[in-house]
């Protein structure tokens, strides 16, 4: 069954023009669906159902997926069926009438200002790793970048107002930096002992000075979240959520957020309407005389 997975990724990457982290993403979740198949002891596609789709949507959710991950999951394999019956692999798509989740609907998470403030006191500055998880939070939240955007960011990125950023696609964008953001850029550049110093030096390195990676920063949030006693499941991305929120909720236009997100469609920034309306209203049941 895996071989038909390879197919579709190499069909996906040449036919499609999908992104490397798309085609990880897709292949990771198609994969661990291949070993939810081969648990359950079903061995070809063909026996594949709407039912057993579902049954591992379920299991997926009761692990506590997010979301954004529950509904990637759906599109993966809403893709994969779909070129497999392309194919004449299997007789009928199983995804066919699956209903998909509004994307409005699926809330992201976000921190209260009260939490980011305890994550952030939560790095020691005065280390440098501490200085550099600082000054990487500080960016994540201070300018809402995707964890790639930040990872992929060169030491002459960063300006005194703002940074470049290469977005999904290629494209570029230039985005405010925060007083704060950069403060502890500066700070920890008086750490920073180098690493790759070539014609594109990162600006965030690891102990041994290579570029730090996805999985480095999310693992580093994890420790300072816990730290900080915050209980909900965070990541990198839950940041650029709590960007997002936090300038929507003190009077930010709609579409100066689209901007500074990078999304292509405002309808996409829209989702962050529903989290501040959704606070508004728990702030309202909890302090309200008469709610």
């Amino acid at each position: 069954m895996k071989r038909e997975v390879d197919v579709f990724l190499s069909y996906a990457a040449a036919e499609k023009g999908l992104s490397c982290n798309t085609l990880l993403a897709y292949g990771g979740d198609l994969r661990r669906f291949c070993r939810f198949l081969e648990k359950s002891g079903t061995l070809l596609w063909e026996d594949v159902s709407r039912e057993v789709i579902l049954d591992f949507l379920a299991w997926a959710k009761e692990r506590s997926y997010a979301a954004a991950s529950l509904l990637r999951l759906l599109v993966s394999l809403t893709l994969f069926f779909r070129f497999l019956k392309q194919e004449e692999r299997i007789r009928s798509d199983p995804t066919r009438y699956l209903d998909r989740p509004k994307l409005w609907k699926l809330l992201p998470e976000v921190l209260s200002e009260e939490e980011m403030d305890a994550l952030l006191t939560s790095c020691d500055a005065g280390t440098e790793a501490g200085a550099r998880d600082l000054a990487i939070i500080e960016v994540l939240y201070g300018s809402g970048l995707r964890v790639s955007e930040l990872c992929a960011l060169n030491l002459y990125d960063v300006s005194d107002e703002a940074v470049r950023v290469k977005g999904k696609g290629g494209k570029e964008r230039i985005v405010p930096v925060s007083t704060a953001a950069k403060e502890a850029i500066d700070r920890y550049l008086l750490f920073r002992k180098g690493g790759d110093e070539g014609s594109a030096p990162p600006l965030f390195v690891s102990r041994g000075g290579r570029r730090t990676g996805r999985s480095f920063v999310w693992r580093r949030l994890k420790e300072y979240a816990a730290k900080a006693g915050i209980v909900r499941r965070i990541s990198p991305h839950t940041l650029r959520h709590t960007f997002a929120t936090h300038l929507l909720e003190n009077g930010a236009d709609l579409r100066v957020i689209q901007e500074l997100l990078g999304h292509a469609s405002v309808a996409t920034t829209d989702r962050y309407t529903q989290v501040s309306q959704r606070r508004l209203k728990n702030a309202f049941l909890e302090f309200h005389p008469r709610p």
